[in-house]
Formats: structure tokens, sequence, C-alpha cells
């Protein structure tokens, strides 16, 4: 099987197709080679040959590649990071692989995916040696990784980075209920939300030790859990206030990592993992440029915090 993602030369604007090649057929979104054949011989070409098919394999490789590998400047206080599992052959076996995907914000208020990449989420080497190759290609200044509770990801942000771990709000949330009754759930949940409803850090944790404590007769694992958490949930709190609701998950990757499921749904079973690189690195390329013409992500306001640069008043015209 064969897996092609690249911008699409039937059409004016940018977007991502595949196709997949085996023994039968290939497919363009699900639509046959045939089918791809008639539609390029109607629009005057010469349809789609396995050369051809080559040809975009190389192509899309090497733009991706280049996506990846890019150097990357300036100062990125915020790191998302988020693992979306698919299908792959390996060893003759069909396993899941962790397709990892990191997201950055800048000084300038600016988003771009910063890598993409298939490891084991759980082994700190492998979190160490993604890290790494961040930093190896220039990124810096990163303050916060917001990330799920992978093991590992933890000392190795501390080591390549010298950052604290944001442990994704929502997936504690969910982890956290699952030691509780099913009927207290609703109690419990309007509890912890006033947590999150404080507006300083400190009335954060303070909320965060009263609830605890509240919990310990009827909850006690949950007030464990509690005692346990505390710093990874809540070190958002630690930045600028109006950063909070972006920066306590990973919800702003939900999106991205949907359009990912969707895409590799269609095609199932991956040959390998450079064959997911391929199409998820694609994906993120088309997404990036979106990003770049778009409004800023964050206001310089809410980062001058974190900027090196003076921030530049103009004068006031005058009368």
């Amino acid at each position: 099987m064969l897996l092609i993602a690249a911008a699409s030369p039937l059409s004016g604007r940018k977007s991502t197709y595949r196709i997949v090649q085996n023994s039968r057929a290939s497919s363009v979104h699900g639509v046959s080679t045939r089918a791809v054949d008639d539609l390029v011989k109607a629009l005057g070409g010469s349809g789609v040959s396995k050369s051809e098919v080559s040809r975009l394999v190389e192509e899309i490789d090497g733009r991706v590649g280049t996506f990846l590998n890019r150097p990357i400047e300036g100062e990125w206080p915020y790191l998302w990071i988020d693992a979306t599992y698919v299908k792959t052959r390996e060893g003759g076996r069909i396993v899941s692989a962790a397709t990892i995907l990191a997201v950055g914000v800048n000084t300038d208020g600016r988003r771009e995916v910063l890598g993409v990449a298939t490891g084991a989420s759980e082994a700190e080497v492998f979190w160490k040696g993604f890290l790494r190759s961040l930093a190896d290609r220039g990124l810096r200044g990163v303050r916060l990784v917001i990330a799920d509770d992978h093991k590992g990801l933890r000392a190795a942000a501390a080591k390549v980075f010298h950052a604290s771990l944001q442990r994704c709000r929502v997936h504690w949330l969910r982890n956290a209920l699952a030691h509780v009754p099913v009927k207290q759930r609703p109690a419990v949940v309007a509890m912890l939300k006033t947590i999150f409803a404080q507006e300083t850090a400190a009335d954060a944790r303070a909320q965060w030790n009263s609830v605890a404590d509240a919990l310990r007769e009827r909850a006690p694992k949950l007030a464990a859990l509690m005692d346990e958490a505390r710093d990874d949930v809540l070190a958002y709190t630690a930045s600028p206030r109006e950063h909070w609701p972006q920066i306590a998950s990973t919800n702003p990757l939900e999106r991205l990592n949907g359009e990912i499921k969707r895409r590799t749904d269609v095609v199932g079973i991956f040959p390998n993992t450079a064959a997911i690189v391929r199409l998820v690195g694609a994906l993120m390329l088309e997404q990036n440029d979106e990003w770049a013409v778009g409004r800023r992500y964050m206001t310089l306001e809410g980062l001058a915090a974190f900027s090196n640069a003076p921030n530049v008043k103009l004068p006031a015209v005058a009368a």
C-alpha cells in the first residue's frame, strides 16, 4: 500500500488528497484511480500512472520533510502536545502507533505546527528525543508544555526546556470522576468547577485544597488524587489570566486531532509509520498556511511579559 498527501494540482487553492495504492486499486478521497483518470482526461490530461504516483510521493515527501525540519525562530512560551493513535503494520502485526502533534504560540501571538512524529508515548527516551529535535531546530523560550499525563513527558520537558508541564484539565477531570460513584458525580463536578472559576492563582490553590478536604470522607481516592495532581493541573495559573482558557487543556488541538482521525480512518491500516507522517504532515502543512494568514491566536499585550523586545508606543497625535 502506498500513501500520498499533496497539494492538489486539479484546483487553484491548496487542498490535500490521498492516493492509496495496492494490488487492486487506488483512491483519491475515496474515489477510484479509474474515476480520477476519467476526471484528469476530461480536463485534458493523460490520466494517473504508476510513475506519476511515484513522482507525487517524492514531491510530497520533500515538501513535508522541508516543513517538519524547518528552522524555528523566536521564542515560544506555550507548547501544546497531544497524541492520536493510528493503526499501522509493524513486523507482520497490526499495532496502534502514537502520532504526536506539537503546536506552539510565539511571542508575536502566532500559532504554528512545530512537529509531527510517531513513537512510544509513554517512554521518556522518546519524549526527550522528540523535544530535543525541536530544540535543535531552534525552539526556545518554552515556559509551559500543555499535554495529557504521558509518562516521561514531564521529565523530558524539564530536562530539555526547563519548562513546567500543564496536565490537561479536561482529561484530568474525566479520570477523577472515575473514582466517584455515578450518583455523586454531578455534585462533585460542581465542586471541582469552583476551583477553576477562581480569578487568581492563590485563590485557585486555596479552593483546590478546600474541595479536596471536603471530599476526603466520601471520596478518599479522589481526594488523594487531588493532593497528587494539584501542581500539574493548576500550573497554568502562573501565566497571565487572559491566557488561562487556552492553556489549561489540550482542547486547542481537538479540531486538529479530529481532522487527523477523520482522514486516517479512511485509510484504516497504514503500511508503515512513514506513511502516517506523510499524511499527517501534509494536513498540518495546510493548517499552518491557514494560520499564517489568520488573526493572532493571542494578543501582543498578553504576551509582552514573555518577550525580550521593547514595548514600543506611538506618540500621541497632536490636536
